[in-house]
């Protein structure tokens, strides 16, 4: 007997493969925005749409993986190797933000999916930033290897902001369009919703 596809599940990972397309076109550096990424967004949204957690789990993990391949090979050229230094802690990271989302999200409102952008554009920019200082990132100020004190952990938090803000704005943006499309399309077609 053959198995038929969920619709509701096709949708959130069409959204998903969405996600991931626009976030190489990000990493082509076709936005004037560095950063401007739909990882935050589709993370969240995973984790709050897609009941079976190895699902809402892997598939946006599946979908990193495989859009960092295409930047790191075909963007990019390989010049940095198939992954990038310290790709497992951003894997690490990026888990976190899809337990948020279950957390989190389990009522999709506008001020949930806020504070929700929120919660995850710090801990991305916390954790990563000190995953370049613990992995000997470097003093944009200096060139020079980060010091391996507070004032060294402090500076890379610090040149870290812009970056955030800019995944904050993105999470915020590619959220609202994950989240409202996808809300919208439940009204519209009620075999979307869950059972």
């Amino acid at each position: 007997m053959k198995q038929q596809l969920n619709p509701r599940f096709a949708v959130l990972l069409l959204f998903i493969a969405l996600a991931a397309i626009l976030r190489i076109a990000n990493s082509g550096q076709w936005s004037p925005l560095f950063n401007f990424t739909p990882i935050g967004a589709m993370a969240l949204f995973s984790g709050s749409y897609i009941k079976n957690r190895g699902k809402a789990f892997g598939l946006p993990l599946l979908t990193l993986f495989l859009s960092d391949l295409v930047i790191n090979l075909v963007l990019y050229r390989g010049q940095f190797g198939i992954m990038y230094n310290g790709w497992y802690w951003i894997y690490g990271i990026f888990a976190l933000l899809v337990w948020y989302g279950q957390v989190l999200l389990r009522q999709v409102t506008i001020r949930n999916i806020i504070v929700a952008a929120l919660v995850a554009s710090l801990s991305h920019w916390l954790l990563a930033d000190t995953s370049v200082w613990l992995t000997g990132g470097t003093d944009l100020r200096t060139n020079l290897p980060l010091s391996r004190n507070f004032e060294g952990w402090l500076q890379c938090i610090t040149q870290g902001i812009p970056y955030m803000r800019n995944f904050l704005a993105g999470t915020l943006a590619y959220g609202t369009l994950l989240f409202g499309g996808f809300e919208w399309l439940q009204t519209r077609y009620p075999k979307l919703a869950v059972v």
